[in-house]
C-alpha cells in the first residue's frame, strides 16, 4: 500500500526539497505552502504522515495541527521551524505534534526520523486493525439539504439526489462555508486546482445544481447569486 505523506511549508525550496527526499524513498508525497492547504490536503486524502512548518502566511501550522486533532485526524506530525527556544517546541508538542526538528536540518536526520515515526503508526494500525486512516465522517446540514463529505451523497428533503463530480465539489464548497461569498474565480480555482482563465463554466454548473436542489430554481432558496460578486449557499 502506498505511503502518502503530506509536507506543509511556505518555502517552496524547502517544500520542493524535502519532497524529492520522500519521493526518493518511495512515498507518495501532497505539498502545501499554507495550514489552510494543508488541512484540506488531509481531508481529501488519508495521510500516514505530515511535515508541517510552524511560521506560515493564512494558517501556522500550530493552528493547521490543532485542527487536525480536533476533527480525530490521529496520523503522526513532525513541526518545521527555524526557531529553537524550548517554548516553542513545548507548544507544538502539547498542541498534538509527535515531533520537532529545528531549521536549518539535515535531510537525513528528518528522513530517520519520518521513517522512525511511519514504522510506529503502521505499528498503532495494526494493533488497532485499522487502514491507512480515513477522515472522520462529516455532514454538511442546511435546511432540507444533506451532504456526505465522505461518500459524496446529497439528499434534499430526504430524498437522494445524484450530482456529478464537479457540482458535487461546488456544492461542498459552499455549503463548508454557508453564508460566504465565492466569486466565481474562486470557485474555479480551487474546484479545478488551477488559475481561471474562463469562469463561464461556473455558471453552467451552478444552474444545474439549482436544478437539482431548488424546489424553484428561478426563486433559489439556496444556492443564490450575489450580483457582481459571486455565489453563496444562504446560512
Amino acid at each position: 500500500m502506498e505511503t502518502h505523506v503530506l509536507v506543509v511549508e511556505d518555502d517552496a525550496e524547502i517544500r520542493e526539497g524535502v519532497s524529492i527526499y520522500l519521493k526518493n524513498q518511495g512515498y507518495a508525497v501532497h505539498g502545501a505552502a499554507n495550514g489552510a492547504e494543508g488541512l484540506e490536503a488531509a481531508r481529501r486524502q488519508a495521510m500516514h504522515l505530515a511535515i508541517v512548518d510552524v511560521m506560515m502566511p493564512v494558517m501556522d501550522g500550530i493552528t493547521m495541527v490543532m485542527k487536525l486533532r480536533a476533527e480525530g485526524f490521529e496520523f503522526p506530525v513532525i513541526m518545521l521551524s527555524a526557531k529553537s527556544e524550548d517554548l516553542d517546541k513545548i507548544t507544538g508538542l502539547n498542541i498534538g505534534a509527535d515531533d520537532y526538528v529545528t531549521k536549518p536540518f539535515v535531510p537525513m536526520e528528518l528522513l530517520a526520523r519520518v521513517h522512525s515515526h511511519l514504522r510506529r503508526y503502521e505499528k498503532f494500525l495494526r494493533a488497532t486493525g485499522a487502514a491507512a486512516e480515513s477522515p472522520a465522517r462529516r455532514t454538511y446540514t442546511i435546511g432540507g439539504l444533506e451532504l456526505c463529505e465522505e461518500t459524496a451523497e446529497l439528499t434534499v428533503d430526504g430524498a437522494p439526489v445524484k450530482l456529478t463530480p464537479l457540482e458535487f465539489k461546488i456544492l461542498l464548497l459552499l455549503m463548508r462555508h454557508p453564508g460566504r461569498v465565492f466569486s466565481a474565480e474562486e470557485i474555479y480555482e480551487r474546484v479545478w486546482n488551477e488559475r481561471a482563465v474562463n469562469t463561464d463554466t461556473i455558471m453552467v454548473h451552478v444552474r444545474n445544481i439549482r436544478e437539482k436542489i431548488e424546489y424553484n430554481p428561478r426563486e433559489p432558496k439556496y444556492l443564490k447569486v450575489v450580483w457582481g460578486i459571486g455565489y453563496k449557499i444562504e446560512a
